[in-house]
């Protein structure tokens, strides 16, 4: 079982999601703030972070930066952004893979499964 913390500002987003990766036999934390995601990693240990770009005050740019300061954790980003230069943006602040709304949701599920196949090879702990 992997364990995910998913940062959105959009509620109907945070909860879609986690139904979809809780039926796929995943732990998942949801927030909808950038702050509250950074400060969530206090007491969860998530194998994967998705994470969402626009969001206001503390947007994904700088939460996923701030992140992979604090942990070498994977960070899917799941934006609307379909800008090279966002998502170049984004791959620079240290987010993993990027993936645009909509995403089916097998498509999604073989990201977060890719990724936390990569972090085990990287010698990262992951729960099983």
């Amino acid at each position: 079982m992997y364990s995910i913390l998913v940062i959105d500002d959009d509620p109907a987003m945070t909860d879609l999601l986690k139904i979809l990766l809780t039926t796929n036999d995943m732990e998942v934390k949801v927030v909808n703030d950038g702050q509250s995601g950074i400060d969530c990693l206090n007491d969860f240990s998530p194998n994967i972070v998705v994470l969402d770009l626009m969001m206001p005050d503390l947007d994904g740019w700088k939460v996923c930066q701030k992140i992979k300061q604090m942990r070498q954790i994977p960070i899917l980003i799941l934006s609307a952004l379909d800008s090279p230069r966002m998502i170049a943006d984004a791959l620079d602040a240290g987010a993993d893979d990027y993936l645009i709304k909509p995403v089916t949701s097998s498509s999604l599920i073989a990201h977060i499964n890719n990724l936390v196949r990569r972090s085990k090879t990287a010698n990262l702990i992951v729960r099983t």
